[in-house]
């Protein structure tokens, strides 16, 4: 079904209710770990009606929003009246604001301005027992019983269907300085990164984009973007002078980068940024990919990539890289031939690698796409029993039926 507003979506969870049927939502289908993955016999929403930005306060800098509108179409309202609205994933022309919320999303900027999280003030949620609540605030500040809205964020429409959110705004931000590094591995570009860190710059994005990425997106839109690295790492400071953009060109050349610079192109550099966003659906065009997300201290950045590239040697499997190295959020991409059984199952095995190698450096199975059912094994891994049963007796408060989105997160 596709409701027209909160209304519609409480009649809907009531009949699920009373039939026991289950009820999954939907956003733009973008999401990365079949986080709305439909289900057997299920109703699914899909809230793509639910597409209006219903007010922009340039005062409170906030705006509230359906949770269908998509990330972008937020970004160029909120310019118009010279504030910014910060979470960007790769997937912002596309994914929505209420997936977003769903999955607490990231993206290039979350190094310095951090995730969806952050920026969520309240929500109008349906329950899982039938209610129209509204939770959280329109105030900067507030801390009147348990921020209810704060747990509904990345809980992938497992603990209530949200209707309209309420955003926080930032003042329009000032032009950006990037600069660019050229590597001969992806083992040195982890240690420019991580170096970054140390020297204490935070950097408004810190990306790593390696030749696969760039050869498929080149191939797809014909960009002519460089191929003569292999991996390129992509810095960006929106700090007021040279300072942090000169230290981020040190650390990148004290690292062993072959070519650094800032850039004086602006166009060019947009040009590298978009080749990353498109990474990904340009090697679908290669193959099925399996994208994982893990995240790790930004100190074991360059161990974890190390590791990434023993697994695909291991498991004879093309894996190619994109990543927040900002912040440790790494996303191989593990590329198989279509109809090919035997290189499916050494990328399921790789990618359990992966995973299992990020647990031991102290990282997550997933920093920004959720858990889904794709992490769900991994989740596992990570959190304790008793963790375990504290998530899953939330889940059983606010879900009383079992009804919202079963079978995902967790088994």
């Amino acid at each position: 079904m596709r409701p027209r507003g909160a209304e519609d979506v409480q009649a809907a969870v009531r009949v699920c209710i009373e039939h026991g049927t289950p009820l999954v939502t939907r956003g733009a289908g973008t999401g990365l770990s079949g986080g709305a993955n439909a289900v057997d016999g299920c109703v699914l929403i899909a809230m793509d009606q639910l597409n209006r930005i219903k007010e922009i306060d340039p005062v409170e800098r906030l705006a509230v929003v359906e949770p269908g509108v998509v990330n972008d179409d937020l970004r160029a309202a909120a310019a118009e009246q010279s504030l910014w609205y910060p979470p960007d994933p790769a997937s912002s022309p596309w994914s929505t604001i209420g997936g977003n919320v769903a999955t607490n999303a990231g993206g290039v900027c979350c190094v310095k301005y951090g995730v969806t999280r952050d920026y969520v003030l309240g929500m109008q949620v349906v329950t899982g027992t039938g209610e129209i609540v509204r939770l959280g605030r329109r105030t900067a500040k507030g801390v009147a019983g348990y921020d209810l809205a704060g747990l509904m964020v990345g809980s992938e429409g497992t603990l209530g269907v949200i209707t309209e959110i309420t955003v926080r705004l930032k003042a329009k931000r000032t032009a950006e300085t990037t600069v660019a590094g050229y590597f001969d591995s992806i083992v040195q570009a982890g240690a420019a990164a991580a170096a970054v860190v140390a020297a204490g710059v935070v950097p408004s994005a810190l990306e790593l984009v390696d030749k696969h990425c760039l050869k498929a997106v080149d191939a797809w839109k014909n960009m002519g973007l460089s191929a003569e690295a292999e991996v390129v790492l992509l810095g960006r400071t929106d700090t007021p002078g040279d300072g942090e953009a000169t230290t981020m060109l040190r650390c990148f050349e004290q690292a062993g980068a072959t070519w650094a610079a800032m850039s004086t192109d602006q166009e060019e550099a947009d040009a590298l940024f978009s080749a990353r966003r498109l990474a990904y659906p340009a090697l679908e065009r290669l193959g099925p990919v399996l994208t994982e997300d893990v995240c790790v201290p930004t100190h074991r950045i360059a161990e974890m990539l190390g590791r990434i590239e023993a697994a695909a040697r291991k498991h004879d499997i093309l894996i190619a890289n994109v990543a927040h190295v900002g912040d440790g959020n790494l996303h191989p991409l593990l590329i198989t031939p279509l109809d090919d059984d035997s290189a499916r199952a050494r990328a399921q095995a790789a990618f359990e690698d992966i995973i299992g190698d990020a647990l031991r450096l102290g990282g997550t199975v997933t920093g920004e796409h959720g858990v889904g059912l794709l992490k769900r094994p991994g989740l596992v891994q990570e959190l304790s029993p008793a963790v375990l049963d504290m998530h899953r007796a939330v889940k059983k408060a606010l879900d009383p039926h079992g009804i919202l989105n079963p079978g995902k997160v967790f088994a």
